[in-house]
C-alpha cells in the first residue's frame, strides 16, 4: 500500500491495533419511516454520506431484538453505505431505473436499494453460490420489498439480457484487506497470489455482464481491498477494454473519505478506517458509452395465473390492487403489475429463487399464508393482529411454546409494538407458530 493516496501506516497501524470496533446500522424507510428503535435513540449518530444510517456508541445483542427480525434495520458496516451517493448524484431520484445488483448476498447493498429506489423500478439481486444466494432471499423477504427478482446465476449468464439494465452494482469478491479490523480471519487469508486471481475474477465478472448494461448505464464497483490491483487498476481496465467513461463524484471534506486517482486519470473514493468511522472501502462509477439498441426481450411463454376463484381466496389477506398473481404449482407470487413483463422475462431466461411477494399455499380451497405476505406490508387491516409482550415475542421468534388469554382462535400476525414478525394459527389451548424454522433463533437469552 506504500504510496497510495490516503494512506498514513503510522495511524493505519494503530487504528488495527487498538481493537476498536465500529457498529452501525442502515433503518427500513418502509417499516420504521426513519425512526429509531427506541433503544438506539440514545446512543445514535447519523453517518453523514447516507440518510438513512446510524453509529451506535455499543454494539447491542441484534439477536434477540424483535425490531432486528421484523425487518426495521439492517446492521451494515457504515463505509459500504456510500452507495447511496452514488445512486443520488447519477440517477434521476424520480424516475424509474432497473437495476441488477450482482454480486448481492447477503443482501445489505440490495435492501439499501430497494429503500432508494423511485417507484416502478425493478431490483434484480443475484448471487452465484446457492447456500449464500438462499440468505439474500431472506433478508430481501425481511425488508419487505415487493420490486425484486432473486437469482442465482453466473454473471455470463446475464449477458443474454442485453441492454436491459440502468444501473449495474457490482461489490467484487476481492482479497478483505479492508475487512482486517473486523474479522481477523480475513488476515490468514490474505497472500499476494490472492490479490491478483481476485483481480483477474474482478475483470472477468466485469466484461461477462457488461452486455446487461444500457448505453449511457450506470456501473457502480466497489471492493473492500486497499489494494491497487483490485481498485485502481480496475479503473484503468475499465476504461481502456470495456470503453467506459469515469464519473466523479462531490465528497464533503469532513466526511474523511480520500479522494484517488488511477494512472489513467480515473477517481475513485477509499475509505481508510484511520480516516473515517468505517472500514476500508473502494467505490468508483462509470457509465457505458457504447450499447446495442435494447429492443424487445419476449418471453416464449407467459406465467400461469391464479384463477378468478384462487385470486378470491388470496383477497381474503392482502390487497392486491396494483398486483399480478402467478402460480407455481401451489404457490402464489404477488407480482407488481406494471413489472409483469420484465418479472416473467428474467423467470424464463434466469435462474430465479424468488420473486414479488410470496403470498401463500393453496391447500383445499383456502389460501396458508406465506411468512414473506407478513413481512410485505401488504396484509389487509381486517386481518387479525396480535401484539406481543418483548419476552414472548422472543419465544414466538424461537419457535417455542407462547400462552395468550382471552383471544379469539383463528390466524393472527405475531406483532412487536405493531411491527409484524410472523404468523400463528390459534386454536382451542394452543397455539401453532408458523415462524420459518430456518430463521428461528437457536440460543437461549
Amino acid at each position: 500500500m506504500q504510496g497510495i493516496q490516503g494512506f498514513s501506516p503510522e495511524t493505519f497501524e494503530q487504528v488495527h491495533q487498538s481493537g476498536e470496533q465500529v457498529t452501525s446500522v442502515r433503518l427500513n424507510p418502509a417499516k420504521t419511516g426513519r425512526v429509531l428503535p427506541p433503544e438506539f435513540v440514545s446512543q445514535a449518530d447519523a453517518i453523514p454520506w447516507t440518510r438513512l444510517g446510524y453509529y451506535l456508541s455499543q454494539r447491542p445483542s441484534f439477536t434477540f431484538d424483535p425490531f432486528f427480525h421484523a425487518g426495521n434495520y439492517y446492521v451494515q458496516e457504515a463505509s459500504s453505505m456510500f452507495l447511496e451517493q452514488a445512486m443520488i448524484q447519477l440517477t434521476q431520484e424520480t424516475e424509474p431505473v432497473k437495476v441488477l445488483d450482482l454480486c448481492a448476498s447477503p443482501g445489505g447493498k440490495s435492501t439499501h436499494l430497494q429503500s432508494l429506489l423511485p417507484a416502478g423500478s425493478l431490483l434484480v439481486s443475484n448471487e452465484v453460490i446457492r447456500s449464500r444466494a438462499a440468505v439474500l432471499r431472506d433478508n430481501i423477504v425481511k425488508w419487505g420489498a415487493e420490486q425484486v427478482v432473486v437469482t442465482n446465476n453466473d454473471p455470463k449468464d446475464f449477458s443474454v439480457l442485453e441492454s436491459f439494465f440502468d444501473v449495474l452494482v457490482v461489490d467484487a469478491p476481492c482479497s478483505g484487506s479492508g475487512l482486517f479490523r473486523r474479522d481477523p480471519k480475513a488476515i490468514g487469508e490474505w497472500s499476494l497470489n490472492n490479490v491478483q486471481l481476485c483481480s483477474q475474477r474482478q475483470q472477468r465478472i466485469l466484461a461477462d455482464c457488461w452486455p446487461a448494461l444500457k448505453e449511457n448505464g450506470l456501473l457502480i464497483f466497489s471492493t473492500c481491498s486497499y489494494s491497487r490491483e483490485e481498485d485502481e487498476e480496475i479503473m484503468d481496465w475499465l476504461q481502456q477494454e470495456l470503453d467506459a467513461e469515469n464519473c466523479p463524484l462531490k465528497i464533503n471534506e469532513q466526511w474523511g473519505i480520500q479522494e484517488t486517482a488511477s494512472p489513467g486519470g480515473n477517481l475513485g473514493y477509499r475509505f481508510w478506517p484511520d480516516k473515517v468511522k468505517g472500514e476500508g472501502f473502494f467505490l468508483a462509477c462509470f457509465r457505458k458509452r457504447n450499447g446495442e439498441d435494447p429492443g424487445h426481450i419476449k418471453p416464449k411463454k407467459q406465467p400461469e395465473r391464479a384463477t378468478r376463484v384462487e385470486k378470491e381466496y388470496v383477497n381474503r389477506w392482502m390487497d392486491t390492487s396494483g398486483k399480478e398473481l402467478i402460480k407455481y404449482q401451489q404457490t402464489v407470487y404477488a407480482w407488481p403489475e406494471d413489472q409483469f413483463h420484465d418479472f416473467s422475462v428474467l423467470l424464463e431466461k434466469m435462474k430465479v429463487v424468488y420473486s414479488g411477494v410470496k403470498s401463500g399455499e393453496l391447500m383445499r380451497d383456502k389460501l396458508v399464508p406465506d411468512h414473506a405476505l407478513a413481512m410485505s406490508g401488504l396484509v389487509l387491516a381486517a386481518v387479525k393482529r396480535i401484539d406481543l409482550t418483548e419476552a414472548d415475542a422472543i419465544r414466538y421468534l424461537q419457535r417455542k411454546d407462547i400462552r395468550l388469554e382471552g383471544v379469539p382462535t383463528g390466524w393472527a400476525l405475531a406483532c412487536f409494538t405493531e411491527k409484524p414478525l410472523g404468523w400463528m394459527n390459534i386454536l382451542p389451548g394452543r397455539i401453532n407458530n408458523y415462524y420459518p424454522k430456518e430463521l428461528r433463533i437457536l440460543r437461549d437469552i
